[in-house]
């Protein structure tokens, strides 16, 4: 059985009403890999426009699963978000550095599954030897700027039109937590 973390015991989760975080599974793929079509679909929160295949998403989940760096929030059985991390550069002079990635289903946006699972995130990484964690999130998205920042990042900066998505150049903003 998997562990079910809650508020208050390190690990945290969310709100009752809001969801339950637990570690991912490979049988989630296929609600991971909705969440994260919708964001390339939808939104500049991934700054690409090729949806992931289920293969592709596979081998992508895989490598989060074998780090035990990869949750999902549940709510009514049902997977309403997920969350992962992972080293934020490849160099080992980084290694000690995490950067975080959280998705929620848009009809769940609002409603504490986002800070159940940022909660949970830093908690693993900081129990896995994690110094730093680190956000990059395209500037204009300030629901997710709102909610890092509520768990103590901090903006160290911002590169001006560094990416591009719908036709548009994007600016990245980049949060800092010592862990």
């Amino acid at each position: 059985m998997d562990p079910i973390y809650e508020k208050g015991q390190g690990a945290a989760v969310a709100l009752a009403e809001a969801a339950t975080v637990r570690p991912a599974r490979s049988g989630d793929l296929d609600a991971i890999l909705a969440i994260r079509n919708d964001a390339i679909e939808n939104s500049t929160a991934l700054w690409t426009d090729t949806l992931q295949t289920p293969a592709e998403g596979a081998a992508w989940l895989a490598a989060f699963l074998d780090k035990g760096a990869a949750f999902v929030a549940e709510h009514a059985g049902e997977i309403v978000g997920f969350g992962v991390y992972a080293p934020w550069r490849t160099l080992e002079g980084f290694r000690h550095s995490a950067e975080n990635s959280v998705y929620v289903r848009t009809d769940r946006h609002g409603l504490g599954v986002g800070s159940a699972l940022l909660d949970v995130l830093i908690t693993s990484a900081r129990a896995a030897g994690y110094h730093v964690m680190i956000a990059d999130i395209e500037s204009g998205n300030a629901a997710s700027i709102r909610l890092h920042e509520r768990f103590g990042f901090q903006d160290v900066g911002t590169v001006r039109e560094v990416g591009i998505k719908f036709g548009r150049w994007l600016d990245l903003t980049i949060m800092r937590l010592a862990l």
